[in-house]
């Protein structure tokens, strides 16, 4: 069966955030030429970072703070780290009887064969504790279930319940950021996060940095001549980079095989720990080569109960260098865009944080503060989103 669809009255709350974040000369996501990826916005080009490149990076992030077995999986090679688990439990003699097992309890799934053995012909996303589950299924039963033939052997497998197992208790990550599975529908998640790919907010063009390595025992030896000759492409950005989260989705992906009163405050949670690794992150790329790793000069945080809005055509026309800095620039103008759109569409938003580096009494500061409130810490920041979201959950408003 397919997990229950969310029905229409649940109420429908979203929490967008807002980003201005400048990164130094760096590579952080490459193109097929191994150059950064860029796109024209407006006319001209940008610099961009993908938005799978930032949500692994936020992944990543989150994963740092948080137990092994609370971490996800996305692997073609399940059937491998399942047999793995299985391998060192009582009655199991060796590795292939361990395999065997694990090509059992994944056949229900229905997930089609890769090229190489034992590999699924897509990634597959999961949760350690869901593979620790499904073990758990036949840890009583190994002897039995090895007597048997292949046939029998997966017969008996599929009446335990595997597919009940990875349709509930998912980790944040999975919950967030949802799995697709084109064999079996039922296995899908729908991802209760969206994020917009990086744009820098101005005109950026492409550079070379041109290096040469030298060979250590060529120059003990006082010869002349580079031990490797090479470039990398490389630019420099303030980006404007924007997520959203619907509240209402990641309860009902968190809620499924959780007791009863236990989604709303994991939920929370979530969006929290969300939160905090997507301003955080910095995808990767080239880091020993760019050391671009950096803090946004703003961060600001709205729950929404009508829509999820990305706010990047404020740099429709792209911004270009003045007095201020080019982040300054980009964060009033931003500030303007999000104070333009209530405006038109007479939607307010029921809580408005932020978290910026500006000097309030700036023209940049005071936009800023105008149009989100006052500029804050970021654990303040996410101590009030907690607040607010457990005072409309108490009266129903999500």
């Amino acid at each position: 069966m397919p997990p229950a669809p969310l029905t229409p009255q649940v109420p429908r709350a979203y929490v967008d955030v807002h980003i201005i974040q400048t990164v130094p000369p760096a590579n952080m996501n490459r193109d097929d030429q191994g150059n950064p990826k860029d796109a024209v916005f407006g006319g001209v080009r940008r610099s961009r970072v993908s938005s799978q490149a930032w949500k692994r990076a936020t992944r990543l992030h989150h994963a740092e703070s948080r137990p092994v077995e609370d971490h996800a999986t996305r692997t073609r090679a399940v059937a491998a780290a399942l047999a793995e688990r299985l391998r060192v439990l009582p009655g199991v003699p060796d590795e292939e009887s361990a395999a065997r097992l694990a090509t059992a309890l994944l056949a229900p799934l229905g997930i089609k064969a890769g090229k190489k053995e034992g590999d699924t012909a897509y990634l597959f996303f999961y949760g350690q504790r869901q593979l620790d589950r499904l073990v758990a299924l036949i840890a009583e039963r190994v002897p039995e279930l090895l007597a048997l033939g292949d046939k029998a052997l997966t017969e008996t497998v599929a009446g335990l319940g595997v597919q009940e197992v990875f349709r509930t208790g998912h980790p944040l990550d999975v919950a967030l950021f949802g799995r697709m599975v084109a064999d079996l529908a039922s296995l899908r998640v729908d991802a209760a996060t969206q994020v917009a790919h990086a744009l820098s907010t101005h005109a950026v063009d492409l550079e070379f940095d041109y290096f040469t390595a030298v060979d250590d025992e060529t120059h003990r030896k006082n010869e002349t001549g580079a031990g490797m000759i090479g470039h990398i492409g490389f630019n420099s950005a303030t980006l404007y980079r924007y997520a959203t989260v619907g509240l209402h989705q990641l309860r009902h992906n968190l809620s499924l095989g959780r007791e009863e009163g236990a989604a709303w405050p994991a939920t929370i949670a979530g969006v929290r720990d969300f939160v905090t690794s997507f301003a955080r992150s910095v995808p990767a790329g080239y880091g020993n080569s760019f050391a671009h790793r950096t803090l946004p000069s703003l961060v600001a945080v709205v729950v929404r109960t009508d829509q999820p809005v990305n706010l990047v055509s404020a740099f429709e026309a792209p911004v270009v260098s003045g007095e201020q800095s080019i982040a300054a620039t980009s964060a009033a103008r931003l500030a303007d865009e999000h104070a333009k759109v209530a405006g038109l569409w007479g939607e307010p938003a029921p809580y408005e944080g932020v978290v910026h580096a500006f000097d309030p009494d700036d023209a940049a500061g005071k936009a800023v503060e105008k149009a989100f409130g006052p500029g804050q810490s970021f654990r303040a920041l996410l101590a009030g989103l907690e607040a607010h979201l457990e005072s409309a959950y108490r009266t129903g408003a999500v």
